[in-house]
């Protein structure tokens, strides 16, 4: 299974969020190359980036942060945040993501994200389906929609996008375990998906409880910060 440790960006800083919320952020580390790094010297393969300065304005903010790690780690970043455009989506790939996150955007503006699809190629972004109860949320998880988790998986594999990563908002950053039923039932109705696990993980169990259910990802972030799942564990187990 592939582990994919997070670093959240705010004002050029590595934070986390719990449930989302701004107002409940912790500050991990000024110096995000240096977290990275630390991921890079355990064996570590893969970034999950995420711009929050980018969500609140609209627009990608920390590109350099992104320009940063890619050029001076090894790591395959994936990098969401504030696209809303194709400048946006462009600059995330001058800057050296492998992959663009990208989320509201496929549910807001189908259109254009669809355009995206095909001017850059499906295989160059990771989907975000960030729920709460199985529908939807957008706009950084403040709004609900009717969307039915399935039915927005649905769509986009018929648009040739074949990595997916699924947060339960009510999970992220909360360290209560992730929400596995959930995860079990989107791997059970697409099996072919490449499907990654995303939020709530407190402990090495938990990631191991998630590859047995078919998770071919999972995405860390506080319960690495706050040494619940240790590095050295986690390089035993990246493949």
């Amino acid at each position: 299974m592939e582990i994919i440790p997070a670093i959240d960006i705010i004002e050029g800083k590595c934070v986390r969020l719990t449930h989302g919320d701004y107002s409940k952020k912790t500050v991990y580390n000024e110096h995000p190359i240096e977290v990275a790094r630390a991921f890079e010297d355990a064996g570590l393969k893969r970034l999950h980036l995420v711009d929050l300065d980018g969500v609140k304005a609209g627009r990608v903010m920390n590109w350099k942060v992104l320009e940063s790690l890619a050029t001076r780690t090894s790591l395959a970043i994936d990098f969401g945040g504030g696209l809303k455009s194709a400048k946006d989506v462009q600059i995330v790939f001058d800057s050296g993501a492998l992959l663009a996150t990208v989320g509201s955007m496929a549910v807001r503006e189908e259109e254009t994200f669809t355009d995206w699809l095909t001017q850059y190629g499906a295989e160059r972004f990771f989907l975000g389906a960030d729920v709460r109860k199985e529908k939807i949320t957008v706009s950084g998880w403040t709004e609900q929609t009717d969307l039915w988790v399935y039915d927005f998986i649905q769509k986009y594999l018929d648009k040739g996008v074949s990595r997916i990563f699924c947060t339960d908002v009510e999970k992220d950053g909360a360290l209560e375990g992730p929400s596995l039923e959930l995860y079990q039932s989107i791997i059970e109705k697409f099996p072919a998906l490449h499907f990654v696990a995303s939020g709530g993980v407190r402990s090495l169990e938990d990631v191991q409880e998630l590859e047995q259910a078919g998770c071919a990802g999972v995405i860390i972030g506080k319960a690495i910060y706050e040494g619940r799942v240790r590095l050295a564990d986690l390089k035993k187990m990246n493949r």
